[in-house]
């Protein structure tokens, strides 16, 4: 059922840009097939593959998400700003859809308020993805202090898109002239947290998102941090 339903999934991705963010889309992806099924899914298998109601789309937006991160690895250079660029280029067809989209990831249903958890997961994960292609060399504080810096800078960039997609990548350069600064007020509050409020094995505010959604991969040993 897994190797269908990722299967399925990557065939509707083409199909994003004329059906939509979409249970219908889902429910086409069968025409895609080598071997075409005779009609469209029923709602009841969408529903069975991919979730009840907006589940599925949420299913969707998410691997379209994924499929985002990996189009970084294809960026002309190794450099930040490419790899940044590359990203954002990958919403150009579906620009006019994802505030829709990035509206249905942080309204859950069910819940009577906005989750920013999703967005926080979708700005941590292209920063990480952009830190592991540029072979970033961060260890301990900086490590938490670039990827938090790239996740806003890129979180400014997508959104300034949303508005004005002609400009988008120009905007990204201007933010990235000046990360530096940014970066350095940030690890100075990473090490001012570690230092006077954060308990040994624990991350300053700051580093709250990678903590969320960060639970596999091995990160830098916080509790060798020397604490004055």
């Amino acid at each position: 059922m897994a190797g269908v339903r990722t299967r399925l999934l990557q065939l509707t991705l083409p199909l994003v840009r004329s059906h939509g963010f979409t249970r219908h889309a889902l429910a086409q992806s069968v025409l895609a097939l080598p071997a075409p099924h005779p009609e469209p899914l029923s709602d009841t298998a969408v529903s069975a593959l991919f979730g009840e109601g907006d589940e599925a789309r949420r299913t969707l937006i998410e691997a379209w998400l994924d499929e985002g991160r990996k189009q970084m690895r294809h960026a002309p250079s190794r450099s930040i700003k490419d790899v940044l660029a590359a990203r954002l280029r990958y919403n150009e067809s579906v620009v006019d859809l994802l505030p829709e989209a990035f509206a249905t990831l942080v309204t859950p249903e069910g819940i009577p308020f906005v989750d920013p958890r999703p967005a926080l997961s979708h700005a941590a994960k292209v920063a990480d993805e952009a830190c592991n292609v540029v072979n970033d060399q961060s260890v301990g504080p900086s490590w938490y202090a670039r990827r938090t810096s790239i996740a806003a800078i890129y979180t400014a960039a997508e959104l300034h898109q949303l508005t004005s997609p002609k400009t988008a990548e120009d905007f990204l350069s201007s933010l990235l002239e000046s990360s530096t600064k940014v970066e350095s007020a940030v690890l100075l509050r990473v090490v001012v947290s570690f230092k006077h409020s954060v308990p040994r094995n624990m991350c300053s505010e700051y580093c709250v998102l990678y903590m969320l959604i960060h639970k596999t991969r091995p990160r830098p040993r916080l509790d060798k941090i020397e604490h004055s």
